[in-house]
């Protein structure tokens, strides 16, 4: 870690790799990446078998259109997520973490099963700001543009730090320095609009304050070793163009 980075980030970065990787200590059986395909690869079955477990007990939400667009929604950015990490598997997630933290890491990633689960069941019952067919293509667009933003930021890290390591500032990267971050957050706003309900946004705000937040910032920290890092974070934003 750099000492250059905020203590904030740190502190919140000890505190994840403690939860994640080191709880209880002993044997490493599993990769984090393991655990992370599992959740994200089988969210197409999880909500398929919820649709037909809530739709033979007669609730009408179901199989609502908004449960089908959440279906092939969560459910196709989870196999895209598989062919991801077979192309380009990101190295952070190979690590081995002890059992306690596969719990932890396990339990983290379910709760964003609890999304579709809100809509399918219908204990979220959304009344949307718009017109439910402009916001269904509000959500589909958002979600797809994350998509792509995510998988082509990962590509290009993926392949360009293979033939050279250095800052990379062109491509996904120029304008925007944390491509990746973006797109996934993207992808998952996209989610909780379409069920429209107050916990995806609790849980998010966990994820991005207590993760991400801190994962940007130490890396910032870290790329600002290089000779190109003033002009770069000068002619680039955080996170948005435009806004941050």
């Amino acid at each position: 870690m750099s000492t250059h980075a905020p203590a904030w980030a740190l502190a919140l970065r000890r505190a994840s790799e403690r939860l994640l990787y080191d709880l209880g200590g002993g044997p490493r059986p599993l990769k984090f990446s393991w655990i992370i395909n599992a959740q994200k690869g089988g969210s197409f079955a999880f909500y398929a078998a919820l649709m037909w477990w809530y739709s033979s007990h007669g609730v009408a939400s179901a199989t609502s259109v908004a449960a089908w667009i959440y279906l092939a929604l969560h459910g196709s950015y989870g196999l895209c997520w598989l062919l991801k990490d077979l192309c380009f598997p990101d190295a952070n997630w190979q690590r081995r973490i002890t059992l306690p933290s596969s719990v932890v890491a396990a339990f983290g990633l379910a709760l964003y099963w609890s999304f579709g689960w809100l809509l399918i069941s219908g204990t979220a019952s959304p009344r949307y700001p718009l017109a439910d067919g402009a916001w269904f293509c509000v959500c589909v667009s958002l979600g797809l543009l994350g998509s792509v933003i995510m998988i082509a930021a990962d590509a290009q890290k993926f392949y360009t730090l293979r033939l050279q390591r250095g800052l990379i500032s062109d491509g996904m990267f120029r304008h925007v320095r944390h491509p990746n971050y973006l797109g996934e957050m993207m992808v998952y706003a996209s989610f909780a609009l379409l069920v429209w309900h107050w916990l995806p946004v609790a849980i998010l705000a966990l994820f991005w304050l207590g993760l991400f937040a801190p994962n940007m910032a130490l890396k910032e920290a870290s790329m600002a070793r290089y000779p190109q890092w003033a002009a770069y974070k000068k002619r680039s934003w955080w996170l948005f163009p435009g806004l941050l």
